[in-house]
């Protein structure tokens, strides 16, 4: 069985020029006769296979100047390191002596050979800062990433409080304060900033020095470099609090509507982000019926109880002035109209 086109001999030619132009238009076909073009690696051309036109010239090549033949042999040749990263004191280009006593073909190494790799390491790490401020910035960025670690906090929030503690350091703020307060305040700037969820008490745990003094150099560098921190969201810390009490995903919506509707009725302004969701976990918890005692909620979240019990009053007193609200708006225009 045969089937005829619907397209004339002349249509047929029109809409086979089209296609051709728009090919041609993408790069993908000869601008001249609208053939398929090849990319000849060797002398860095890009030409048309059926007219030889040569589209385009000395193309750059983004690959490596050597050629390998195999794995091992692109593995031997290949030079690439780490990318920089401002985690580390000099961005991670330097190198250091590994700790495995083993040569390079996995032999142990003998006692005189591994006292002598330990003095090497030793003066490795000495050279490796300079002068008291480069051990200084060590030591701090070290704390960083400890704390950041330990509380779970993402590397890009890292990277972020390592650039703080940077721009602390060259503006000369560091004399008269200690090294593990300026780097928690820089690293608490920097969850602040990327809305994460760790409380002054989650830093507290983790942080060497005790949070009197931590916040206080987290005002000072706030003031002093003029970051960009806004007021914590009270809904930033429901996620949390939710999974430490292992309630379900409608608890935790149920608080976020009563958490939006105490920001418009201004319930917010002034009180703890912390206590707020904390006792709208509470309230959420009483509205579906769920078991939930303020004692629970208070060792879940490290809120007192009177906080919760004033907290969560509020919040149910503003969700029933917006419905109020709403059901007045929704009434007026038919009244209106019945009058």
């Amino acid at each position: 069985m045969t089937t005829r086109s619907i397209y004339s001999p002349d249509e047929r030619g029109d809409s086979v020029d089209e296609q051709a132009e728009s090919e041609a238009s993408t790069g993908h076909a000869c601008p001249d006769c609208g053939g398929s073009l090849v990319t000849d690696d060797s002398r860095g051309e890009t030409v048309c296979e059926s007219c030889g036109l040569v589209v385009d010239e000395d193309e750059i090549d983004h690959g490596p100047e050597w050629r390998a033949f195999d794995s091992q042999e692109r593995d031997n040749k290949r030079r690439v390191g780490a990318p920089t990263t401002e985690m580390k004191h000099d961005k991670g280009l330097s190198t250091n002596i590994g700790w495995q006593n083993k040569d390079a073909y996995g032999n142990s190494l003998s006692t005189r050979q591994r006292e002598k790799m330990q003095r090497l390491r030793t003066w490795d790490e000495r050279f490796r800062t300079r002068d008291h401020a480069e051990r200084n910035l060590k030591q701090a960025l070290g704390e960083i990433d400890r704390m950041g670690s330990a509380l779970g906090v993402p590397e890009s929030a890292r990277e972020t409080a390592s650039v703080i503690y940077r721009r602390a350091l060259d503006e000369g703020m560091l004399p008269g304060r200690s090294i593990e307060g300026m780097a928690t305040a820089a690293l608490y700037a920097a969850v602040r900033q990327a809305n994460l969820p760790q409380t002054l008490d989650d830093m507290a745990v983790v942080s060497r020095v005790d949070e009197m003094e931590f916040t206080r150099a987290y005002r000072y560098l706030n003031r002093e470099l003029s970051l960009q921190v806004g007021p914590p969201d009270p809904a930033t810390y429901l996620s949390k609090f939710v999974s430490e009490l292992d309630a379900d995903d409608a608890l935790e919506r149920q608080a976020r509507a009563l958490i939006e509707a105490g920001k418009e009725a201004n319930v917010h302004s002034g009180k703890s982000p912390v206590g707020l969701a904390a006792a709208a976990i509470y309230a959420a918890g009483l509205l579906l019926g769920e078991e939930m005692t303020q004692e629970t909620v208070s060792e879940a979240t490290d809120i007192s109880t009177v906080t919760i019990r004033e907290r969560y009053r509020e919040l149910l007193e503003a969700e029933a002035e917006l419905d109020d609200s709403a059901v007045d708006a929704a009434s007026g225009p038919e009244s209106g109209a019945s009058a």
